[in-house]
């Protein structure tokens, strides 16, 4: 009896697979086990193997079809038999590959690679396929997948390439925090049989390295969009319809556009917010001296960095937050071991709202109504980030949008037809990783590939002194989503690396929440050293929707730190 060959399901997401390649053709001889094509979906690639012996009787599917999950896409069985009643109605006849029986002395010489197709579509004779405006990390890398796939793209940017994760977000404080380590590092060096002389923080030098990484790392993105003959353009664009862009003067038209203007530091009206000495994380990013007191307003992820900043560097630290604890979608337990790893070095407020700022003191209210100040040499304003609205004829466009962003579905499809929205703007995840996935989602959209942008699996990280990360739900979140829940924890510390590297009382954890019906992941959290280098992982287990013993059965390299969460899983 025949054998059929289903294209497998990787993931409860997942939906369909592209067929890479057939390695081998109908007539050929196969055992169990053996690799009969490669396929792929947007998170992984893998191979398809026989699940009996005997001779490949059809193949359904050409290489690059994209075939449903759970699809007739062969039929192993013994030569002769009928099939007809196996083929499914939508079979394409697959073109023969030369592998399978051919003798390796009757094989051709290989062809050179070829470039990437370009994709079929419509003339409608605009100038570009694409045309995305800005270039921070959903800009530049979908124009660089989009001209890889055959695409004509154009890139429109107002000021500087890598937008405002290099030049003043993401790049630049990581910069100035690695320098920080290093500091604390040097100091800490007599603790595990290292002897240093005097140690000391040179901040001209350290802004010169910052300045050095942002313009190294620019050039590169350059580098990519000339390989890629990605067209960029400096100058404010202001859209003029579902086609067209405007710039300086001129109208550029083209098929698709895609809007990637990212957003700007929030300044809430508190009265005394616009003295020189209140800055935002774009400003404190290039102070030429290091105050003696600072004085940060917001607990999020932007404040908690500027603030282990500047405390491992001895300066005096005070966090005004408005809520009950730092960083909201952090675990709480671990929120206040955090707080607790920094005692002596940051001072929390939690529950408190700023009134006022009268020279150098910041005053704010308790929760018990208490009012109270904080004086500091400078107050770093970080209380979130607003999306980048105005000044780009989006309302007379008629693009839907509201002060939290421009309205976009899960393709990203904006209300406009072929004008997309991504990253930042749309106000659905503030992450650069999210606006480079977004901008993925949408190249797919417009390719005719099926596609969209999940939300339970999407990583953070805070790179403070400890590091913090998570994924997924919270205890307190999956609770509220109708889960039966259990956690368990476990300190980093077991770790025999965290062990030596960090020593006795490096603080960290990480803590694992599953749903207790299904055993299915539902959240992984941590906090300590290098937690920002493994939870990616944590992302993949749940995205893939694996259970503890799934994860269990995973082998995991030792002695590192991410095996901690291997170990979490057998506490349940």
């Amino acid at each position: 009896m025949a054998t059929e060959v289903l294209m497998p399901r990787q993931g409860q997401s997942v939906e369909s697979c592209i067929i890479i390649e057939w390695k081998v053709a109908e007539g050929d001889t196969v055992t169990t086990g053996q690799a009969l094509c490669e396929v792929e979906t947007d998170k992984a690639t893998f191979e398809v193997e026989a699940t009996a012996d005997g001779t490949v009787l059809g193949i359904f599917y050409p290489a690059d079809a994209d075939v449903e999950v759970l699809k007739v896409i062969a039929v192993i069985g013994a030569p002769g038999e009928d099939i007809s009643n196996l083929r499914p109605a939508d079979a394409i006849a697959a073109a023969k590959p030369e592998t399978g029986n051919v003798k390796p002395e009757e094989k051709a010489a290989p062809a050179p690679a070829a470039a990437p197709a370009p994709v079929a579509k419509v003339s409608t004779g605009a100038q570009y396929d694409i045309i995305i405006i800005g270039a921070g990390p959903g800009g530049y890398e979908m124009a660089e997948r989009a001209a890889h796939k055959g695409q004509k793209v154009l890139l429109v940017e107002k000021k500087y390439l890598g937008g405002v994760c290099l030049n003043w977000g993401c790049i630049p404080t990581k910069t100035l925090l690695n320098s920080a380590k290093h500091y604390v590092h040097a100091k800490e060096a007599p603790e595990f049989g290292v002897t240093t002389g005097d140690v000391s923080f040179d901040l001209p030098k350290v802004m010169a390295w910052k300045q050095d990484v942002i313009e190294t790392l620019r050039g590169g993105i350059a580098g990519m969009m000339k390989k890629n003959k990605v067209e960029v353009l400096y100058g404010e664009a202001k859209l003029l319809g579902s086609r067209k862009v405007e710039v300086a003067g001129t109208v550029y038209e083209g098929d698709n556009v895609v809007i990637a203007t990212g957003g700007s530091p929030f300044v809430p009206p508190i009265p005394g917010a616009d003295q020189p000495h209140v800055m935002t994380s774009k400003e404190i990013l290039s102070v030429e001296e290091m105050p003696k007191s600072l004085a940060v307003i917001g607990g999020g992820v932007i404040g908690v960095e500027f603030a282990s900043f500047f405390s491992s560097l001895g300066v005096k630290v005070d966090i005004i937050e408005m809520l009950d604890e730092i960083i909201p979608f952090m675990d709480n337990g671990q929120a206040q071991a955090f707080r607790k790893a920094l005692k002596g070095k940051v001072n929390f407020n939690l529950g408190c709202r700023v009134t006022a700022i009268d020279g150098h003191d910041v005053k704010y209210t308790t929760k018990s109504g208490e009012e109270k100040s904080v004086n500091a040499d400078i107050v770093l304003m970080s209380v979130g980030r607003a999306p980048n609205l105005s000044g780009m004829g989006f309302e007379e466009a008629g693009l839907d949008f509201d002060r939290r962003g421009i309205k976009a579905d899960d393709q990203m499809r904006t209300n406009l037809p072929n004008v997309y929205a991504i990253g930042d703007v749309t106000g659905k995840s503030q992450l650069a990783h999210s606006a480079t996935r977004m901008g993925e989602v949408a190249l797919n959209t417009i390719l005719g590939k099926k596609d969209c942008f999940r939300t339970n699996a999407i990583p953070w990280a805070v790179y403070s002194i400890p590091e913090i990360a998570g994924c997924g739900m919270t205890e307190e979140q999956a609770k509220e989503a109708g889960h039966n829940v259990e956690s368990a924890q476990l300190p980093l510390i077991m770790s025999g690396r965290f062990l030596a590297e960090n020593g006795k009382k490096g603080p960290g954890s990480v803590k694992v929440v599953i749903d207790s019906d299904t055993r299915a992941l539902l959240g992984v959290h941590a906090f300590g050293a290098y937690c920002s280098e493994f939870i990616w992982g944590a992302a993949a287990l749940i995205e893939s929707g694996l259970r503890v013993e799934d994860v269990q059965e995973i082998v995991f390299p030792h002695p590192t730190v991410g095996e901690v969460i291997r170990s979490t899983m057998f506490q349940f």
